[in-house]
């Protein structure tokens, strides 16, 4: 087969070997409280399950992409699929006991890592695979589909953790051997291209990132005042720093940071930065939620993050439409101000207990959010030189991911001080001791079961649900106030006009821009 007569093929094998990376982003999420139940998982431990895959894909993504020109991108495909399945398989046979939380959350790093060799070489073998003239409809494809199976994760999960939680690990099993049918199938190119690894700007960012979001995650257990959450923050912040000096200077830089000098490149990742630090913690919140509060089933709490979808599917289509005609600028900033008014009404609802009032909140939030995600991400890569798609790609994706990563941390972070709060007020209005309230605080997320001392049963029982749905209204009253930095942030730096549009009036300022922007290029 000739690469164009090979390339449904090709994209067919990367969209499911890719496709489980996307589903795995959210579709944890919805087994948290399952999983805590089934592994007696700590405050921290049960945010280090969703993170962990987080952290790790953002760490070693450029790393992975690199490995991919060097070793051969099918070969890496490959080796990323069987590292993946075999995490997942591991994750899913986690045993019960006191060493349950650390393997599971190592296995969790493990697919993480298996996802980062995947995904950049899995992106450049479908541009490789078809012609100029298809590529852009191709890559609207990967992207449309891989992206969409974001919003399938919490509905299969929903219906999965209803067989076992460990069925949202094993799934991806028989995904994997389809994907790697369908590479032997396909054949797609192997060409390696030998150069230069940047093995110390791996190094760097790796701790950078990783001590960052240490620090911010374990500031409450730790405290924020204790050396090893101030030595984590202050060296992963030093080492970032060291990374990006690294770079500028190196002759074969793991990541050309000299990008960022395109101020309009620039611009688009802070705005996927904040964006993220919102949009995939806020499954594991509102699943969490939905289940310890309105007291749903993990499938009714994935049809409550459905709503979400809903209005994140039309908004998508309309800011693809807006991005094509008048750039991304004016899909960001309306985008912002109906997420954060979306956000700030879901918040608002969350002590009413009730669904129904919820709803038309949480699909404002999502259609906010859709105007924001696929043209923030479309236009950052369209920015990008024409010979530095992929490149962009990953650029793109490190950032989005550790937003993620630093928004699970912080956030959980606030969830956990803030529950402590509320049990405590809430409970010690019963007459319950401070210590015993500090216990059922930290009881709360790990599944135990609490009886009426010093109250009736149902009178603490409901405490405990007023205590965490106050908690979570903060941390969503914080979602909206990130959306409200969106606009701000937007209104002053994110240019007007498309991308053509701006180099062709001389207005557009960077030594690395691309002349026009691909008819079809992927919005998500």
């Amino acid at each position: 087969m000739t690469a164009t007569k090979a390339g449904p093929w090709v994209l067919a094998a990367m969209i499911f070997a890719v496709g489980m990376t996307f589903i795995d982003m959210t579709i944890v999420s919805i087994a948290i409280p399952d999983i805590q139940k089934g592994l007696h998982l700590s405050e921290t431990g049960m945010q280090w399950v969703v993170n962990g895959y987080l952290l790790a894909l953002a760490a070693t993504f450029a790393l992975g992409g690199r490995l991919g020109d060097t070793f051969g991108k099918r070969r890496m495909v490959t080796l990323g699929i069987i590292i993946f399945a075999v995490a997942s398989a591991l994750c899913g046979a986690t045993p019960s006991g006191s060493f349950a939380e650390a393997w599971i959350i190592a296995f969790r790093v493990i697919q993480g890592i298996g996802a980062a060799l995947m995904i950049p070489a899995a992106l450049a073998l479908v541009v490789s695979a078809y012609s100029v003239e298809q590529r852009g409809r191709a890559l609207a494809i990967f992207f449309g589909i891989t992206g969409a199976l974001t919003a399938v994760g919490p509905i299969a999960g929903g219906y999965l953790v209803q067989i076992d939680w460990r069925a949202i690990f094993w799934i991806n099993i028989p995904i994997a051997i389809i994907a790697l049918v369908l590479i032997v199938i396909a054949k797609p190119d192997n060409d390696p291209a030998p150069a230069p690894i940047d093995y110390r700007g791996a190094a760097l960012i790796t701790g950078g990132i990783g001590l960052s979001v240490l620090g911010l995650q374990q500031s409450s257990d730790w405290g924020w005042g204790d050396p090893k959450t101030i030595a984590s923050l202050i060296i992963g912040t030093l080492l970032i720093v060291a990374f990006v000096r690294h770079e500028m200077r190196t002759t074969s830089p793991l990541m050309r940071v000299k990008i960022f000098t395109n101020k309009a490149f620039a611009a688009d990742n802070v705005v996927l930065f904040l964006l993220m630090i919102v949009f995939i913690p806020l499954f594991f919140f509102a699943s969490t939620y939905a289940q310890l509060v309105l007291g749903q089933t993990s499938s009714e709490a994935g049809l409550y993050i459905m709503y979400f979808f809903i209005g994140f599917a039309v908004s998508t289509q309309i800011g693809g439409r807006i991005l094509d005609k008048t750039g991304a600028r004016p899909t960001i900033i309306v985008g912002s101000i109906i997420g954060a008014v979306g956000f700030y009404l879901w918040a608002s609802k969350m002590t009413d207990f009730s669904v129904n009032d919820q709803m038309w909140s949480i699909i404002i939030a999502g259609f906010g959010v859709g105007l924001i995600l696929g043209p923030a991400n479309t236009d950052a890569i369209n920015r990008a030189p024409a010979d530095s798609y992929a490149e962009a790609t990953g650029i793109t994706q490190t950032v989005r991911n550790y937003g993620a990563a630093l928004g699970i941390a912080i956030l959980g972070t606030i969830l956990i001080t803030q529950n402590k709060a509320n049990i405590e007020d809430n409970l010690g209005k019963l007459g319950i001791p401070k210590a015993q309230t500090d216990q059922i605080a930290s009881d709360v997320v790990s599944g135990a079961q609490h009886v009426g001392t010093g109250g009736s049963g149902q009178a603490i029982f409901r405490g405990i649900q007023t205590s965490y749905a106050q908690s979570t209204q903060t941390i969503f009253y914080v979602m909206s106030g990130v959306l409200a930095l969106i606009f701000i942030y937007s209104l002053i730096f994110v240019p007007r006009g498309k991308v053509d549009e701006v180099v062709a009036t001389g207005t557009y300022d960077t030594d690395v821009d691309r002349q026009s922007a691909p008819a079809d290029s992927p919005s998500s």
